[in-house]
């Protein structure tokens, strides 16, 4: 396995490393394809990323996973990035009115989720989104909903049933999905909103509580970025991901098709 990964939020100073051992180095570097992915998807981009290297030799997948805001925030600064997958619609939108991403090139790969877990061994006995404001309940843990979009989506549902405010005065804001499900993982917290993937990839330690009715449903877009210096590629990836042996790895994290 040849591909790397890039930390959650890269440091302008990390940034500009990156892009000083880029002109620096352009033989080492030029074959590398830098993918900025939903945290959510960490799982089964790492699976794609090796499978498309051992079809493409040529070619190195430099991964770099966070909440879908954060990295088109990054992207927008200069980053280096050439392809852009968010977990909501919203941050895709966002990068195409800056212009950072080739709308022509926008696509959506998969659907999801939004699911409330709690840590295996809870005995709370959760089983509605309004026992979240029961007294027993302290703390819950969701996206940050002005930059994750889990928290958008479970912001939305919540304000549906009226609970958004009871639920909140509990709140426990994560950086991105992932976090949201350690904390609960890790029992900090009594519940956590999460995508029914992440829920799936720690049975032994969070189980499922409630399967969130989806107001606006959850679907994952794809893009190559306009900075690009490897359209070729970069439309390549997307291609693969696209692909039914693409979709195939997906599958088998849980995504659902768009």
């Amino acid at each position: 396995m040849t591909f790397r990964t890039l930390p959650f939020l890269r440091r302008a100073a990390c940034v500009g490393a990156a892009l000083a051992l880029t002109v620096a180095a352009p033989s080492a570097f030029a074959a590398d394809l830098v993918v900025s992915a939903a945290a959510s998807l960490t799982n089964a981009f790492k699976t794609l990323a090796e499978q498309y290297e051992h079809a493409h030799p040529d070619t190195k997948v430099v991964l770099n996973f966070g909440a879908s805001d954060v990295l088109m925030q990054q992207i927008i600064k200069g980053a280096p990035a050439d392809v852009f997958a968010s977990a909501d619609q919203t941050a895709m939108d966002k990068a195409e009115a800056e212009k950072v991403v080739q709308p022509a090139s926008r696509k959506d790969f998969a659907a999801n989720q939004v699911v409330l877990i709690v840590p295996q061994d809870s005995k709370l006995g959760i089983g509605s989104l309004k026992d979240l404001t029961r007294a027993d309940v302290k703390r819950v843990a969701y996206g940050n909903p002005s930059s994750v979009p889990v928290g958008r989506y479970t912001k939305g549902a919540l304000e549906a049933e009226g609970l958004w405010d009871a639920v909140a005065a509990k709140g426990v804001p994560a950086q991105n999905v992932r976090q949201s499900l350690d904390y609960v993982a890790r029992g900090e917290v009594d519940a956590g909103f999460v995508f029914a993937t992440d829920a799936a990839i720690m049975p032994e330690k969070v189980k499922v509580a409630v399967r969130v009715p989806n107001r606006t449903p959850v679907t994952y877009p794809i893009a190559v970025t306009t900075q690009t210096k490897q359209a070729q590629q970069a439309t390549s990836f997307v291609q693969y991901v696209l692909s039914s042996e693409g979709q195939a790895v997906l599958a088998k994290f849980g995504f659902q098709k768009p």
